[in-house]
C-alpha cells in the first residue's frame, strides 16, 4: 500500500512509515518487539502458550513494515538496523524483529559482528545486506539484434546472465519461447529460486492489456500479447510466480532511479538509445509514470529536424532516427557490418576514432540533435535530473559540455542553474528494471510471497 492506503504500483518507491497513519497494521510504537511496562508485565504472568501466541500476534501487527523494510534494504537506503529503526520510524525491538523474519524468509542478511556503523547509542549497529544466495528473479530483454536473459536477485544484482544474438523473428512467441528457455537454463544451472520473470520490450507497452502496441524496430505485428505470450512460455517452463512485460526504457529507469544514477532524483527523466531508435522515461515523486494506458514519453518521435531523415512512424526527422546508433554510424560514413550489434559498432567507432574529422562531426551532430531534443523535454517536464542510456551515454562522455550548453541554450530554465544531466551507471538497467517488475508483489508484501514456501 501507499502511503495514502492506496494499492501500491509498479516504481512506487517512497518509503512507508510502520506508524498507525501508514500501514494501519502497527502500533506508533512499532507493534512487533514492543516492551513498555505493561506488556512486560503481561508477559511475565502469561503461560507459555499465551506468549507464543502473543509473539504470533505482534508479528502479524508488524507485517505492514516488511515490505518497506525489504524495500529499504534492496535499495541499499538502510545498511544497518539503526538506519532501518529511524527509516520506519519504529522501536529498535520492532526492527530487529522485522529484519529477523526477512533473514528467515533467505531475503536478507544480518550481520551482528562489531566493526558496523554506530547505533543510537554509539554501540555498533548490525548491519543490513540482501541474501547473495538467496531468490531471484528470471529477467528478460529483447531488441533489433537478439535478446538477452538474466537472473536477478534483491539489489539489482545480476547473478547469471545469458545472451542470444540471433535474428529476431515476426513470431513474438517463438522469440519468447527461446529466451524463456535460456533463462529456465540458467535456473536450472543455478539451482536458485525463482520469484517470478519480467521482460523488457522496445516499445510501447499498453495497459491493462499488456500489449506491444507497436514495436517498429521488430517485425512483430502490432498489438502483439507480448505479456500473455511471454507469461505462457513461462509456464510452460515449470517457472513459478507472476511474468510482466513493460518498455525497455520505462524499465531502464526505474532500475536506475532505485539502484543506480537516478537516486534521490523526485523528478527524474531518463532518455536512452539502445540497439535502435530512441526511448524515454519519467520517475514523478518515486513513482514510474507511464500516462493513462502505459503510453506516455514516447520521445523518440519529437521532431528534432524537420528536413530530416524519414521516420517509422510515418513523420519526418524525428529523435528516433536522428539520435540513433544507426544515424551515427551512417552521419560518420560507415556502412554497418553484421558482425556485432549497431550500438557496439557505434560505441566502438566513437571510443576509437573520435580523433577521426568525420566521427567528430557526426558526434557534434548527433549531440545537437539531442540537445534539442532533451531541451523541449525540460520546458515541458521540468525535471530535476536527466539520465541518458547507451549511446547518449557515450555522447555525454565524447563531449559534455557541449550537450549541456545545447540543452541550457535552448530551455527556458537553462541559464538558471541548469539540469544535471548524468549517465546511467547500471550495466543492462532494462534487464534488472524488468526484474524490479518479478520482485514487486515480493517487496509489497515478503510473507505473502514467499512466506508459504519459505
Amino acid at each position: 500500500m501507499n502511503g495514502n492506503g492506496a494499492p501500491r504500483r509498479v516504481g512506487d518507491v517512497t518509503t512507508v512509515s510502520a506508524g498507525t497513519d501508514r500501514t494501519g497494521g502497527m502500533d506508533g510504537a512499532g507493534g512487533v518487539g514492543r516492551t513498555d511496562g505493561a506488556s512486560v508485565a503481561a508477559t511475565a504472568s502469561a503461560s507459555p502458550s499465551a506468549s507464543a501466541g502473543s509473539a504470533r500476534t505482534k508479528l502479524e501487527r508488524g507485517r505492514g513494515a516488511l515490505g518497506p523494510a525489504l524495500e529499504l534494504v534492496h535499495t541499499g537506503r538502510a545498511p544497518t538496523r539503526a538506519v532501518l529503526t529511524a527509516e520506519l520510524g519504529v522501536t529498535r525491538a520492532t526492527a530487529g524483529a522485522v529484519a529477523a523474519e526477512l533473514e528467515a524468509l533467505g531475503l536478507i542478511r544480518v550481520d551482528s559482528r562489531p566493526g558496523g556503523a554506530g547505533g543510537a547509542q554509539g554501540r555498533p549497529s548490525h548491519r543490513l545486506s540482501v541474501d547473495e544466495n538467496g531468490p531471484v528473479a528470471l529477467a528478460a530483454q529483447v531488441h533489433s539484434d537478439g535478446f538477452r536473459a538474466a537472473l536477478v536477485g534483491l539489489g539489482g544484482r545480476i547473478v547469471a546472465t545469458a545472451p542470444g544474438r540471433v535474428p529476431v523473428s515476426a513470431d513474438p512467441a517463438q522469440v519468447l519461447r527461446a529466451v524463456v528457455e535460456a533463462g529456465a537454463a540458467l535456473l536450472a544451472q543455478t539451482g536458485r529460486r525463482c520469484v517470478g520473470a519480467g521482460l523488457a520490450v522496445p516499445s510501447a507497452v499498453a495497459e491493462p492489456e499488456g500489449t506491444a502496441l507497436n514495436p517498429l524496430h521488430l517485425a512483430w505485428p502490432a498489438g502483439s500479447p507480448v505479456r500473455a505470450i511471454f507469461a505462457d512460455c513461462v509456464k510452460e517452463a515449470g517457472i513459478d510466480g507472476p511474468a510482466l512485460a513493460g518498455n525497455d526504457v520505462n524499465l531502464a529507469a526505474l532500475a536506475e532511479h532505485r539502484h543506480g544514477a537516478g537516486r534521490g532524483a523526485q523528478h527524474l527523466l531518463c532518455v536512452a538509445t539502445g540497439h535502435r531508435g530512441v526511448g524515454g522515461a519519467l520517475v514523478l515523486d518515486g513513482r514510474l509514470h507511464s500516462g493513462s494506458s502505459g503510453l506516455a514519453l514516447e520521445v523518440g518521435h519529437l521532431t528534432v529536424n524537420p528536413e530530416g531523415r524519414p521516420c517509422h512512424c510515418g513523420s519526418r526527422g524525428c529523435l528516433d532516427v536522428e539520435a540513433d546508433p544507426l544515424a551515427f554510424l551512417t552521419a560518420a560514413g560507415r556502412t554497418p557490418g553484421p558482425e556485432v550489434s549497431l550500438l557496439q559498432q557505434a560505441r566502438d567507432l566513437l571510443r576509437e576514432e573520435f580523433a577521426d574529422p568525420g566521427v567528430r562531426a557526426a558526434t557534434e551532430e548527433l549531440i545537437d540533435r539531442l540537445g534539442l531534443g532533451l531541451a523541449g523535454l525540460v520546458n515541458i517536464l521540468n525535471p530535476d535530473r536527466i539520465i541518458l542510456g547507451g549511446l547518449h551515454r557515450e555522447l555525454l562522455y565524447a563531449d559534455p559540455e557541449r550537450l549541456r550548453a545545447v540543452v541550457a541554450d535552448r530551455s527556458l530554465w537553462g541559464r538558471s542553474g541548469g539540469v544535471p544531466i548524468l549517465p546511467c551507471t547500471l550495466d543492462h538497467n532494462s534487464l534488472v528494471g524488468a526484474a524490479e517488475l518479478a520482485w514487486q508483489p515480493v517487496l509489497d508484501d515478503p510473507l505473502g510471497a514467499l512466506g508459504a514456501a519459505a
